[in-house]
This record gives C-alpha cells, structure tokens and sequence, in this order.
C-alpha cells in the first residue's frame, strides 16, 4: 500500500530557496506543501491550522517581516502547543556551530542541516524526512515499550523491597502471587477483574491454591519477623483475633503505600 505524501511546512525567508522547495516539491508526489512563510509566528497558525507531518525550519530569518530573526523561539513555542502528534523538525542553516547544534537538539529538533554542504539541496532535504517518516513510528513504539517496562522496573522492585522488610522471602512460592497481585491493581486501576481470578489465568492454578500461596507466606512473615519490624512497616489495622492481616487486606495495603511510593 503506498504512502500518503508527507505534508510539508516550510518557514524559510530566503525567496531563492523558496522557489528552489516549491520547484521540487512540485515534481514529487510523496511530499506536499500545506503552507510556506517567512515568519515563525505565522508558521505556529499554520502548524495548529494544517497539521503539517514535518517542518523545514530555516534558523537564520533575517528577512522575516512579521517574526523573530531567529528560529528557536518557534521550537519552544511549538512544544506550548501541546499537540497529540509530533511533528518532525528539521532545521537548516548556515550556522557551524556545535553548541548551537546542541541547542537545537535539546529544543527537540529531529536534524540539522548545514546548507553550505556540498551534498545539500532541496530534494536531499525531503528525502532526509521521508527517512525520518520511517523510522518515527518504530522509534515511538520502542520507545513507550522500554518507558513501560522501566515503570514496570520500578514498581517491582518496591514490591520486593516492601516484602522482604518483613519476611516474605523469595523461598515463598506466596510471595510471587502477592507480587503479581500488587503488580496487576497497580496497572489496571479500573478493571473489574478479581485479582485472584487474574493469578489463577497466569498459573493455571486454582483460586484456594492462589489464596493459600499467599496466606501461607503472610503467616510465614508474621511467625519470623520480629513485632518490631512488623509494626514498623506494615501499619494497617491486624485483626486482633486472627493477629494476621487477610490475602486481600494485605495486597491493597501495599497497593496503596507503593502508589504513594511512586
């Protein structure tokens, strides 16, 4: 299925390179141009008006007549947009300069081209973001898949740091129950499922094995761990006649406390 063509923003106040962008874009059909200015101002209303996918930034607007000489403002400006997509920038210049370079990355722009180069040209430009187009979309995934996983990371290592404070050790098979039930409510706020029915799905085990795996280990930690500790770190309510907090009234405990924690 072939592509959209990428719709295209240009601000850029040199009238040769104008006229160079509209001659090549007019010759290709996997680009579009939705809007050309010379003024970084108008170029926001044509980012909030278009859409545009991508976004040739020329840095250096001497010429503009309604905008700012340069073109940094226009990158701060366009993150206070908020937008739900992100647009990819491409910023040509004849600045040689690393630490502008460093500048301009950390504003968030995707590339830099230096228009002095002998491989530049306007063509060299679109492609450099049908390039980007490609890529974007894996990179977005990868990206949220490891942000994921790292909060994943973070909230399993509370869990097992609040566990063995009071003595549910990993030579508890309860203790893996409880983990993955604490895990579960902490990601799925708002689903119905009961928690002992998600961990029988995982384990292929029944609800009272679920239920005993984890009893098991509370008693464990309550038998081992000295009432110093217990009292320390576990600061629910204990029903004063059993002396041990539930499966659930001991999973929701550290629901909340490791939310807080995060």
């Amino acid at each position: 299925m072939e592509s959209k063509a990428m719709k295209i923003l240009i601000i850029e106040d040199d009238i040769d390179d104008c006229n160079q962008f509209m001659n090549c874009i007019k010759n290709r059909k996997d680009v579009e141009l939705v809007a050309l200015t010379d003024s970084d101002r108008e170029g926001l209303k044509y980012v909030k008006l278009k859409h545009p996918e991508g976004i040739v930034l020329d840095l250096e607007l001497n010429n503009s007549t309604t905008g700012n000489n340069d073109s940094l403002q226009f990158l701060s400006n366009l993150r206070k947009l908020n937008l739900n997509y992100q647009p990819i920038v491409i910023v040509t210049t004849h600045v040689n300069s690393k630490r502008t370079y460093n500048i301009l990355h950390r504003e968030g722009v995707d590339l830099i081209l230096y228009k002095d180069h002998p491989n530049y040209s306007c063509n060299y430009v679109l492609n450099k973001f049908l390039n980007l187009r490609e890529l974007s979309p894996k990179r977005t995934i990868d990206t949220l898949k490891e942000e994921l996983q790292e909060n994943e990371n973070k909230i399993s290592d509370c869990i097992y740091h609040e566990l063995d404070l009071i003595g549910v050790t990993a030579k508890l098979k309860g203790r893996q129950y409880i983990h993955d039930a604490i895990l579960y409510l902490i990601q799925n706020e708002n689903s119905n499922t009961n928690v002992i029915q998600h961990l029988t799905k995982i384990y292929k085990k029944s609800g009272n094995t679920i239920t005993n795996g984890i009893q098991n280990a509370i008693i464990h930690a309550w038998r081992v761990s000295s009432i110093e500790d217990l009292t320390t770190y576990y600061t629910a309510r204990v029903n004063y006649e059993t002396g041990i907090p539930t499966p659930m009234e001991f999973i929701y405990y550290y629901v909340d406390k490791i939310k807080k924690m995060i």
